[in-house]
């Protein structure tokens, strides 16, 4: 499941079903996957079972808006707005974004960002941290 949930500073982003805020990173087009190796070790696909034929969305998420993209190694990963999701090993606990805008390729998706599938930052991702070299 992906839905909506307060996330820091940054205001309503997705998460996942944990509570786990998602992110996209920039690197990666729509329908594919560029994050794979030490990458998904760090930054670990949002993936749901073989066979899954929709996503389920919670509140304040479309149902239109998700969908899956299978990956190098066979898995079914969650996409918003045809871009692949994840989480960040560094976020601890659920309302965190530790990893926003690590390396300047890791993003929090936010509600009101525009579509992803642009592979690029919207206006919403403009806070930055250190990344400590995980911008994969």
């Amino acid at each position: 499941m992906v839905t909506v949930a307060s996330v820091g500073s940054l205001g309503q982003a997705l998460t996942n079903a944990s509570g786990r805020t998602l992110y996209h990173f920039t690197l990666d087009t729509a329908g594919k996957s560029n994050c794979t190796g030490t990458c998904a070790s760090l930054w670990t696909p949002l993936t749901v079972p073989a066979g899954t034929t929709h996503v389920l969305a919670g509140t304040g998420v479309s149902n239109g808006n998700l969908g899956t993209i299978t990956r190098s190694d066979g898995s079914l990963q969650v996409t918003f707005k045809g871009m692949p999701l994840y989480t960040y090993t560094g976020d601890t606990k659920a309302g965190v974004a530790t990893g926003q805008g690590s390396g300047g390729t890791w993003f929090v998706v936010t509600t009101s960002s525009s579509s992803a599938a642009a592979g690029t930052s919207s206006a919403t991702t403009t806070t930055t941290k250190s990344s400590g070299g995980y911008g994969y």
